[in-house]
């Protein structure tokens, strides 16, 4: 096989041009023609043995670079970055590409972060090198077409056209057609703990080229750089590359599918599982199920965050789905308070006057934040909530004005070039250093109405 020929070489060339641009599809060349021609034809499944060719065609090869170049991302144990890769690809993928071809590519070992939890704790992040996440893209965009129809309806984790906010607004479904008990229910570790030989025997229910199944194997097995010391890892699979959430969603649908078998409503997204049912005790049948099915799964439940309750006393996703007004429950999204306390916290760093920075300076880094916030939040059915938020938030802008005008004499300047009359303005500077209280003043919200800070930038919570 000449597989460093020119029409190699140009394919690689080709990946850093949009497809659009690039004429007509690319040629394959005799060596790339493996097994019967109807193999190379089927685009819809992975039962024939020539998957491996489909995964290292230019143009699967070239969307896959795009992404990987979109993501951008730190460089793995190997220090390349993702603006290097398109150079090193022109000059090593020919070798790269033979040995994925004959099943002899080897993975880099994984280079471990720690991360901090929003909850408090931290969790392991790992950083393939940015070669291993480009070809575990290619290998994502070959077999989540064919695998991901075959999921459950009810999850919704990690797959196109399918979001958080639709599992909530199913989750919300269940409860109001009387579902209100709810088995809440956590993985410990999940991503930690996934069982190798059973991941991989369900992956060959579906995948007959053995090369695709070696690559994922080796890709499982890659070794852990942590401080400098590689550590062998005979089980999990390290969240950050392209690959996980597809591997997670085969694992897991076992649990859907009889979770289904036996009619129950629920909801998936990755490893977080509600099941709702119309009684306590029939939640608690479920819950002694699930511990089961899990179990022969190789997975464990966490018993802190997993629990059998009513379902407006649970989270999902960030959000609550009933509140109780005199007495009587009314469904609507609300967003959980552990959420708002999460906001809020993040607001107190932004606007914290020890950081020394200017009001357009902090004004800027909280517009990405709260655009963020407010692109997933909005789904709550709160405005009244997001007014008193955005009250919140303009005070601890106005409390920074305040700081940094350190003395009487400068804020009440600041002040009557805000329009302020004298009077007015020398009873808010009179009480400057009072910095929470006078921020609330109506001197103070005069002079830096709403208006005042959306021309600054800052984006107004409630839904538009």
């Amino acid at each position: 096989m000449n597989l460093g020929s020119t029409e190699h070489q140009m394919s690689i060339e080709q990946m850093e041009l949009p497809l659009e641009k690039r004429g007509a599809a690319p040629k394959i060349s005799r060596s790339d023609e493996v097994g019967p021609a109807k193999h190379r034809d089927e685009r819809s499944g992975l039962g024939d043995r020539a998957v491996m060719e489909r995964i290292v065609e230019a143009g699967n090869l070239a969307r896959a670079l795009r992404r990987v170049r979109a993501n951008k991302g730190s460089p793995g144990v190997d220090g390349l970055p993702v603006d290097e890769l398109p150079a090193y690809l022109r000059e090593h993928w020919p070798t790269i590409r033979e040995r994925l071809l004959t099943g002899r590519y080897q993975p880099s070992v994984v280079k471990r972060v720690e991360i901090e939890k929003p909850d408090g704790g931290t969790r392991w992040l790992g950083i393939p090198t940015v070669l291993d996440r480009f070809i575990q893209q290619a290998v994502l965009q070959v077999l989540q077409p064919a695998i991901d129809p075959t999921f459950s309806e009810h999850s919704y984790g990690f797959r196109p056209g399918r979001s958080a906010h639709d599992a909530v607004c199913q989750a919300q479904r269940y409860v109001k057609e009387g579902r209100h008990w709810v088995v809440d229910l956590d993985l410990a570790q999940f991503f930690d703990r996934v069982n190798h030989d059973i991941l991989l025997g369900l992956l060959a229910e579906r995948i007959a080229d053995p090369r695709v199944l070696t690559l994922i194997r080796r890709y499982l097995e890659a070794g852990v750089m942590v401080t400098g010391v590689v550590v062998e890892r005979h089980e999990g699979t390290p969240q950050g590359g392209p690959l996980s959430p597809l591997l997670a969603n085969v694992l897991l649908d076992v649990v859907d599918k009889e979770l289904e078998r036996r009619a129950h409503a629920f909801v998936r997204y990755a490893d977080d599982l509600n099941v709702y049912a119309r009684s306590r005790r029939a939640a608690a049948r479920v819950m002694a199920g699930l511990v089961r099915l899990y179990a022969k799964l190789k997975l464990r439940i966490n018993p802190a965050k997993s629990a059998v309750a009513l379902a407006g006393e649970r989270t999902f996703l960030g959000f609550r789905l009933w509140e109780v007004i005199r007495g009587r429950i009314v469904h609507r999204r609300l967003v959980s308070p552990k959420a708002m306390e999460k906001l809020k916290a993040r607001v107190r760093d932004l606007t914290n006057r020890s950081r020394g920075w200017s009001v357009p300076a902090v004004v800027s880094a909280l517009r990405r934040y709260l655009l963020g916030w407010k692109g997933y939040f909005q789904l709550a059915e709160t405005p009244s909530t997001f007014a008193k938020l955005a009250g919140w938030i303009r005070r601890r802008l106005r409390l920074l004005i305040i700081i940094q005008c350190k003395r009487g004499p400068t804020l009440f300047r600041k002040l009557r070039a805000r329009g302020l009359s004298i009077r007015d303005a020398a009873g808010a500077a009179a009480h400057c250093r009072r910095w929470w209280m006078t921020a609330a003043s109506p001197a103070l919200n005069t002079a830096f109405p709403p208006r005042y800070f959306d021309e600054l930038g800052v984006p107004r919570l409630c839904p538009s």
